[in-house]
């Protein structure tokens, strides 16, 4: 089975395509297959950044049942075992999805002939970026070192568990109504985080209620720090985002981990405008090695949420070390 690998944003602007196309190479190049997957409904550009032309069909066939498998879909991209699965942002409908429609896009996703399955998700909070995102208890999160990123970030992982909390109840449950009652609460500093409401949920409504505690007891959200600085700033860097998982902890019960700081590089940008990915482009660039230090990670962990059970959680320090030459 594919191990699914959502990559998300709690605003646009933080380079999160520009990672998932060059994660995908980055993996495709340490002999991984990969499915690139563009469910940025709405918005599709993913082929852009892989210089692929969008001539194929893409999602939005499978979501109006002209094709009736996401396998059937996919575009070579030039890369060795590397496929494209395009968007379609010109395609009324796409952008707003039915519950039923995405989990039949969610079924297709796992059956793909491949090691990993990225998929890129649209910026902000919307449920269908929040649905897909859930897909994996160790979907990736890009952020970049400024405070608005950090509070767009935190209010996309706040969504996320409420949307955890919701799901795990029927429509019109004394359950649901509860986690909606709790939704209206200001809870940063009430002393409360989502995961305790979660336990009192379980012995509220043992049947939900354990479903919903798993669920957010399981969640690990991966985080990429890009566009970083470099000396002073990038001590300042660290900071915020260390304080982006000291809210998650205090406020969500989530434990955030950083699996990748990207440094803002002037040669993406070139990379960009040849429409090469930069880690095929310019390998030794320091974006390049920081990619190929999140591959080597992500690759390594497999379906695992969680990449800290053997390797030992990183500091962003420890991070910014791996862009060096």
């Amino acid at each position: 089975m594919a191990s699914l690998l959502p990559i998300a944003s709690g605003k646009g602007g933080v380079g999160k395509s520009v990672i998932a196309a060059n994660l995908g190479v980055a993996l495709a190049q340490a002999g991984r297959t990969v499915v690139l997957v563009d469910l940025d409904l709405g918005g599709s550009n993913l082929h852009t950044f892989l210089g692929v032309r969008n001539r194929a069909a893409g999602i939005g066939a499978f979501v109006w049942k002209a094709e009736r498998r996401l396998g059937d879909l996919l575009t070579d991209t030039g890369q060795e075992r590397l496929w494209l699965v395009a968007g379609d942002g010109l395609l009324p409908g796409t952008a707003n999805l039915e519950w039923f429609v995405k989990q039949r896009i969610l079924k297709e996703l796992s059956r793909l002939p491949a090691d990993f399955v990225i998929l890129d998700l649209g910026a902000g909070s919307s449920y269908n970026v929040v649905d897909f995102f859930l897909s994996s208890a160790g979907g990736m999160v890009v952020i970049r070192p400024e405070v608005t990123s950090i509070l767009n970030a935190y209010s996309f992982l706040k969504t996320a568990c409420f949307r955890t909390l919701v799901r795990s109840f029927p429509e019109k449950s004394e359950g649901r109504h509860a986690v909606l009652d709790f939704a209206k609460m200001k809870t940063e500093g009430s002393g409360v985080s989502f995961l305790e409401f979660a336990r009192e949920l379980s012995l509220r409504f043992p049947e939900g209620g354990s479903a919903a505690l798993n669920a957010i007891s399981g969640l690990r959200p991966r985080v990429v720090m890009n566009l970083g600085g470099s000396g002073g700033a990038a001590a300042d860097d660290a900071r915020l985002g260390y304080r982006l998982r000291e809210i998650a902890a205090r406020n969500l019960g989530l434990s955030v981990e950083f699996v990748g700081y990207l440094p803002d590089d002037p040669a993406v940008p070139r990379s960009l405008a040849a429409r090469i990915p930069l880690v095929s482009l310019d390998p030794d660039s320091p974006f390049s090695r920081g990619m190929r230090a999140i591959a080597g990670r992500i690759s390594g962990a497999g379906h695992r949420a969680s990449l800290a059970l053997e390797e030992g959680e990183a500091t962003l320090e420890s991070l910014m070390d791996e862009t060096r030459g």
